[in-house]
């Protein structure tokens, strides 16, 4: 059931992002790609705890939505669907991932040990499991006992400082099923430029050890071009994708070229109508204007319309607007 294993090289993944890659985004993103060239796309990150009490799950359950809609392009496309956790109670992740493997159709199962937002680090969660390896390793081998589904983990290369051989020799002792490493530390944030000369030091260490397991790069990749360069340049099996798909909707088609405004306006109203699908009065509509800050830039009248979006409070606004254009 591993299918890191089987898959093409060098991988494509869609990064899990909070209140981004939701079920709407990725069907929209599926809908796009090319065959090929999206090999796994992940949840946003759930967390454990939430999910183990019942206001709390009320609360998060909704991330691990996947829709008829999505789940038919995940076939036609080839694309593996992975859920992404975090929590710091390997009791916590025994009974989710239970239960995720016994009652949703997921393909594997990802750890968030990553997320460098402060509030979750003082809680010694995500990234802030980088600060203590032996409860990340019985973390990571209680999920890996819960489930035949295939465990993977996504980290960074140090906590306050670069610590790249010492934090990933200890998750490599644990033998996950793929590991991404983002190329900045915690206390870098998004901030600097990440050090992918680190995430090849993590794959020469996996190498050294004589393990099988993928390891793929994260941070700031742009396009698949970039990403299969990356991957060839420093050894690595792939390359996770996050916020380049703010700039470019259509990052995981073959062929880029200028998106005419036309087209742009096109996959607003489509990003619009399926988050009306899907979520109805369930979400805040007002989760779409950063969207809508990325469809309307690069043409003549671009601003004023994206002020007008951002004035915007329901899908019969944004229809009505479109149409006076």
């Amino acid at each position: 059931m591993n299918f890191w294993k089987t898959i093409d090289r060098p991988i494509i993944a869609l990064a899990p992002m909070e209140d981004v890659t939701d079920t709407v985004l990725r069907e929209l993103l599926l809908g796009l790609a090319d065959p090929g060239a999206l090999h796994v796309v992940m949840t946003e990150f759930v967390s454990t705890d939430g999910l183990m009490h019942k206001k709390g799950r009320e609360r998060v359950i909704h991330r691990l939505l996947v829709t008829d809609e999505e789940r038919k392009l995940l076939k036609e496309k080839g694309v593996k669907i992975v859920a992404q956790i975090w929590g710091n109670t390997p009791e916590n992740y025994r009974q989710v991932i239970k239960e995720i493997t016994e009652e949703m159709e997921f393909d594997g199962i990802d750890i968030n040990m990553g997320c460098p937002v402060p509030k979750v680090v003082r809680r010694g969660c995500c990234s802030g499991l980088i600060g203590n390896p032996e409860l990340a390793k019985e973390i990571i081998l209680a999920a890996k006992e819960s489930t035949p589904l295939p465990v993977s983990v996504k980290t960074r290369i140090g906590l306050k400082s670069i610590a790249t051989e010492e934090w990933i020799g200890q998750v490599l002792e644990t033998q996950p099923a793929a590991l991404t490493i983002h190329g900045r530390t915690q206390k870098q944030m998004s901030h600097g430029s990440p050090h992918w000369e680190e995430i090849a030091k993590a794959a020469r260490l996996r190498d050294q050890l004589g393990l099988d397991l993928p390891i793929l790069g994260n941070g700031d990749v742009q396009s698949i071009e970039e990403a299969r360069a990356k991957s060839a340049a420093f050894k690595i099996d792939g390359v996770m994708i996050g916020r380049g798909i703010f700039s470019n909707p259509w990052i995981f088609m073959e062929q880029q070229r200028e998106r005419t405004p036309e087209e742009k306006l096109e996959l607003l109203w489509k990003h619009t109508e399926i988050f009306d699908r899907v979520w109805g009065d369930r979400k805040n509509f007002h989760i779409l204007r950063r969207y809508y800050s990325i469809y309307s830039k690069g043409f003549p009248g671009a601003v004023e319309l994206r002020t007008r979006l951002m004035q915007t409070e329901s899908i019969a606004d944004v229809r009505k607007l479109l149409d006076s254009l």
